[in-house]
């Protein structure tokens, strides 16, 4: 997976940091300046990684080991950058993705047992591609576990883990994000959508083709 000319963004976030919605204003704000802009999502953005999808995020907390879902979501990563990722980039769009490998290193890699190792030997393995800038949306675990149960969806099978999770989560990520400064921009999520919105756009913009 390589030659790609587009620009590669991933959002991340515990649950319920709006780093969904973030990345949707992030897109908007593109196309409206005239980008080529394809949104997506991981898990899923592809028919087999969709499918993928329901059997991680639904359903019993306990219905898969840390192991089992690392093994499901690089094959549904693999489906999403075969199919959409990396088609686009070659074709110079720009690709944001809700989520994308540091989630995995993040939920199976150290936040629900050291997998660390295992989660990057796969990930060079199968996938091999990380995204060109990272927007870290960083928020209180205690607000982000509020927000997301307050969806009252059908995909809580990891906010059914509890605020502990959620805790570790955080620290994991910004774990990660001084471990790659020159990839990961991180912002504050506990402002209004709109300002939040500004900041990613500024942070961003530097790396616009």
């Amino acid at each position: 997976m390589t030659g790609q000319s587009g620009l590669f963004v991933s959002f991340e976030g515990i649950d319920g940091s709006g780093k969904s919605t973030q990345a949707r204003l992030l897109a908007d704000a593109l196309r409206a300046a005239g980008h080529e802009v394809v949104l997506t999502r991981e898990p899923g953005g592809s028919d087999g990684a969709e499918e993928i999808r329901a059997l991680v995020l639904q359903g019993d907390p306990d219905r898969w080991s840390a192991e089992t879902e690392l093994l499901l979501f690089t094959a549904a990563r693999r489906d999403h950058l075969e199919r959409l990722i990396a088609p686009a980039l070659d074709a110079g769009k720009i690709v944001i993705c809700d989520r994308f490998a540091d989630s995995t290193r993040v939920y199976q890699g150290q936040s629900r047992g050291d997998l660390s190792t295992k989660v990057d030997a796969l990930h060079q393995l199968m996938i091999g591609r990380e995204p060109d800038v990272t927007v870290l949306i960083d928020m209180d675990p205690e607000k982000g576990l509020s927000r997301a149960k307050g969806r009252q969806g059908v995909e809580e099978r990891f906010e059914d883990f509890g605020l502990p999770l959620q805790r570790a989560m955080r620290d994991a990520f910004l774990a990660l994000a001084q471990k790659a400064p020159d990839r990961f921009v991180v912002i504050d999520g506990d402002a209004a959508p709109e300002v939040v919105a500004q900041r990613v756009l500024d942070a961003v913009r530097p790396a616009l083709p």
